[in-house]
């Protein structure tokens, strides 16, 4: 039983080997999309509402296990990391604050609440997740326009790690749009930046969940399990299999999980 904002849940759902299975799976496919084209919150935040767990769970749980999985895109863009210390010690500490004040304010945001908001903001990010490859087209074309907005810059990874502690789908899409107009740039190393603070921002709202004890350990663990096995496969599918074709799977996934909320 877990007592989450005004309201207690009973939160008893029996995992069987089945389940299991399901749930190592789920945490498998958002490791491989994250991986390859990003989105897997879309994946395991479903699949844990179907299991049956209450909607704020399911993002607390969602969150700690597919953590792991974002590991495997620190190491791919290491070298792009490695360039922007100076970048990642300024945004680090806005990072922080911002995704703690996200993750304490879902824990005490009432059940209901964010039972009505959950199917809004999962088609928020699938409709970002959508856009995210115009996004990028868009701002490689203004790169030669930039200057640097350290202000707007603070400001806007602030609001994104605050989103990203509250319910973290598409985080990185928003990131990469905030570094993409406030700082002048390549794609590439913005999407190395947007990797160290997308895995800083999850690991403290994790953080922040694990203390305050409003999680399924067991199925965190399993998703973890699968998560870590998905994202090392992503990353080396990465650089063989168009990025498109499992987008769109995410995005209609996302957009019949938002539907299926709205309606049910």
């Amino acid at each position: 039983m877990l007592h989450i904002g005004a309201v207690t849940l009973l939160t008893i759902v029996h995992l069987t080997a089945g389940r299991d299975a399901l749930l190592v799976l789920a945490g498998f496919g958002a490791g491989l999309f994250n991986g390859v084209a990003g989105g897997g919150t879309l994946i395991s935040f479903p699949v844990l509402l179907a299991l049956g767990y209450p909607a704020i769970v399911a993002n607390v749980t969602s969150t700690v296990g597919i953590w792991p999985g974002y590991l495997g895109g620190v190491a791919g863009f290491r070298r792009e990391i490695a360039e922007q210390r100076d970048h990642f010690r300024m945004l680090a500490p806005v990072t922080i604050v911002g995704a703690t004040v996200g993750a304490i304010l879902l824990l005490t945001t009432p059940s209901s609440a964010f039972t009505r908001l959950a199917p809004w903001l999962v088609l928020f990010a699938s409709a970002l997740f959508a856009i995210g490859p115009l996004l990028t087209r868009w701002l490689a074309g203004e790169e030669s326009m930039l200057r640097t907005r350290p202000v707007a810059l603070g400001i806007g990874i602030f609001l994104a790690a605050l989103y990203g502690g509250y319910f973290g789908a598409a985080m990185g899409v928003i990131i990469l749009a905030v570094l993409g107009l406030t700082l002048p740039d390549t794609l590439a190393r913005a999407g190395g930046i947007r990797t160290i603070l997308s895995v800083l921002a999850n690991g403290v709202a994790a953080i922040v969940f694990i203390i305050h004890g409003h999680l399924q350990w067991g199925a965190a663990g399993l998703l973890a399990a699968g998560c870590l096995v998905g994202g090392y496969v992503g990353a080396a599918l990465a650089r063989k299999l168009p990025s498109s074709i499992l987008r769109v799977i995410v995005i209609a996934i996302g957009l019949a999980t938002g539907i299926r909320l709205l309606v049910g």
